[in-house]
């Protein structure tokens, strides 16, 4: 009786894996007020763990099935569902995908030190400036400083999380598959000639 009964969902699990078409669902995300790309949005299929995320313009690809219900998410935009239809005559599905913003707009408030705009600007212009401050501004934005700070200061907060963040929407894009080889690239031959010419390439 049990063996019978295991045969049975056996059976009934077969079936209802046959059912699932499988198909390469890919799109590009955009705003619905201007039509710019969306970057690093979540794209899930709903209740589960299975997706992906939008590279920086937008896009993305993953293997989903017919009848998937999909979730986009991004932040200061809301939420949308679209279930991809059944009975498709292609393997492959393309979306372009619209979120609107979800944020609260309040009016301008502008706060002022003074009581009215001129005694502010009176005070500002009348202000005495110490001659120490001014040659100290003046050489912090002289060119030979600003070439010090462009070379030596680190990536902000953003840049570090846009690196990382395409980094991690490329091994998920080329999931499965050889990453390309930039044997060919000649942006890449130039980088790498001049890291050997100025030595970065034995700091590394």
């Amino acid at each position: 009786m049990n063996k019978s009964l295991l045969i049975i969902l056996v059976a009934l699990f077969s079936l209802n894996t046959q059912a699932q078409v499988v198909i390469q669902f890919s799109g590009i995300v955009v705003t619905g007020d201007s039509l710019n790309p969306v970057p690093y949005s979540a794209i899930m299929v709903n209740h589960t763990h299975r997706g992906t995320i939008s590279d920086y313009f937008g896009f993305f690809s993953f293997v989903a099935h017919e009848k998937d219900t999909i979730l986009f998410k991004a932040l200061g935009f809301r939420e949308s569902l679209f279930i991809i239809p059944d009975s498709l005559s292609d393997k492959r599905y393309s979306l372009i995908q619209v979120l609107f913003p979800d944020t609260i707009k309040l009016s301008t408030v502008n706060i002022y030190p003074w009581h009215t705009k001129e005694d502010f600007k009176e005070a500002f212009l009348n202000a005495p400036a110490p001659d120490d401050d001014v040659s100290r501004a003046a050489a912090n934005i002289g060119p030979s400083r600003m070439l010090v700070m462009m070379e030596t200061m680190d990536a902000d907060g953003y840049s570090n999380y846009k690196i990382a963040a395409d980094e991690y929407s490329n091994k998920l894009y080329y999931a499965g598959m050889a990453p390309p080889i930039n044997l060919m690239n000649p942006m890449a031959w130039a980088s790498f000639i001049d890291a050997l010419r100025t030595g970065k390439l034995k700091e590394k």
